[in-house]
């Protein structure tokens, strides 16, 4: 393999205490030498999405946040659900990718870091379809997080089924990509 495989993990929430980004820190510290990922953190920096805005009027945010998009193998997305649906800056984020170039085709794995949450689930499903990634079903992931103290909260995640689960759900993401020899899973 010519460099190590590179996936771009998109948190839905905000929030210094996510669950959801404590799943994907999780998988960071999971994943093997030969599988890099970089939590995005500038879904908070990009403006409402605004089609006027779009080719030469892009923002740099934006530009910025596409360019991660098209240098990474595929994504993964955490997200929680906000009101049945999905949280607006994660919609957001997506909206500034529908007419480019960047996402159709990308692979895409995804984490939940909750028992419930299907509505919003089904609703970026629907979006993520719409937008023409590459969903990959066998690596979705979903670790029951909800209403964790963090003591408990770290139990879970460094607990060595949930690594194994984590390691699994790599390794599919990975082979699904197309990179079977990824040497530590």
């Amino acid at each position: 393999m010519a460099g190590p495989l590179v996936l771009y993990a998109l948190c839905g929430s905000l929030r210094e205490s996510s669950k959801n980004r404590a799943l994907l820190e999780a998988l960071l510290e999971a994943a093997p030498a030969d599988v890099a990922i970089e939590i995005c953190d500038l879904l908070g920096q990009l403006p409402i999405f605004n089609p006027d805005l779009e080719g030469e009027a892009t923002p740099a945010s934006v530009t910025a946040f596409a360019a991660k998009i098209a240098a990474a193998d595929g994504l993964i997305i955490a997200s929680p659900e906000y009101a049945h649906g999905i949280p607006g800056g994660l919609k957001n984020a997506l909206d500034w990718l529908v007419s480019r170039a960047e996402i159709p085709h990308k692979p895409v794995m995804q984490a939940h870091a909750s028992q419930r949450g299907d509505h919003a689930l089904d609703a970026l499903t629907e979006v993520l379809k719409t937008m023409s990634v590459r969903l990959v079903g066998s690596a979705f992931l979903r670790v029951d997080l909800l209403g964790k103290t963090p003591d408990q909260l770290r139990a879970i995640l460094t607990d060595t089924g949930t690594q194994a689960t984590l390691q699994v759900k790599l390794r599919r993401f990975a082979q699904e990509i197309g990179q079977e020899d990824i040497s530590a899973l």
